[in-house]
């Protein structure tokens, strides 16, 4: 459930937003601030706890987006204590993932990440459960798209950071393999081909942010070209009789 505050109805409109929301619900409240981080309406609390105890039993998290929260980040921080105090929930705060300009994209961000949550807090429990098992008390790290490591209890918060961490990894190890410091590195897996440099001996970053299907996020990441043709790719004949490598 995406909570909107203080931003139109035609903020859906931008960045895709509407598209990456899908049928998932959507609630405009009263609130948010202007540029220079005063308030431009008071928060409308009721509205909040109303939106939370009609939709708590049927989403797995809430995101939470407000009208320049990155100068003033007050009211996601108040609806986000309203959010857990009536659901419980995870709860996703846009201002926390980028300090951006740009309402759509970080609310957009802010729906990748909630939507994230559930399905990492698996594998990383998963792990650590596996980890218990056998007896393994080294802290549990998590590779983020950028090639640095956060903890596993700050990748639960934030997973949509861990965006593209499968190149960003091969290009930190590909890096200590070839002891350069520029390298065009390919990694060729079972479905797919990822191409990334390292540029003095750090991955180059997508400054714009990395895109997930399609979607433009807030996300730093290693800048990485994708192509559909792996180990596992088929080999085939067209129409034509020409021959066709990938992406099947």
């Amino acid at each position: 459930c995406l909570i909107l505050i203080g931003q139109p109805a035609k903020s859906l409109d931008r960045a895709g937003l509407r598209q990456a929301v899908g049928s998932d619900p959507v609630i405009f409240v009263e609130g948010g601030h202007t540029t220079a981080g005063d308030e431009q309406a008071p928060l409308d609390e009721e509205a909040v706890i109303a939106a939370v105890c009609r939709h708590r039993d049927k989403v797995a998290a809430f995101a939470v987006a407000g009208y320049f929260a990155v100068r003033n980040p007050s009211h996601e921080q108040r609806v986000r204590e309203i959010i857990r105090a009536e659901s419980g929930l995870p709860v996703t705060c846009a201002h926390e993932l980028s300090s951006n300009l740009d309402a759509p994209r970080r609310a957009l961000t802010a729906v990748l990440n909630a939507r994230l949550i559930p399905l990492l807090q698996h594998l990383i429990l998963a792990v650590q459960d596996f980890q218990q098992d056998m007896g393994i008390e080294s802290p549990l790290m998590v590779v983020k798209g950028d090639g640095s490591l956060i903890s596993a209890e700050t990748a639960l918060n934030r997973p949509v950071e861990t965006i593209l961490s499968g190149p960003a990894a091969s290009v930190v190890g590909a890096q200590y393999l070839a002891g350069e410091g520029d390298v065009i590195v390919s990694d060729i897996g079972g479905t797919t081909t990822d191409i990334a440099l390292l540029r003095d001996g750090q991955p180059v970053l997508t400054m714009e942010g990395a895109t997930v299907a399609g979607h433009r996020t807030m996300v730093e990441a290693v800048a990485v070209h994708t192509v559909g043709l792996g180990g596992d790719s088929e080999i085939r004949l067209d129409d034509e009789k020409r021959l066709v490598a990938g992406p099947r």
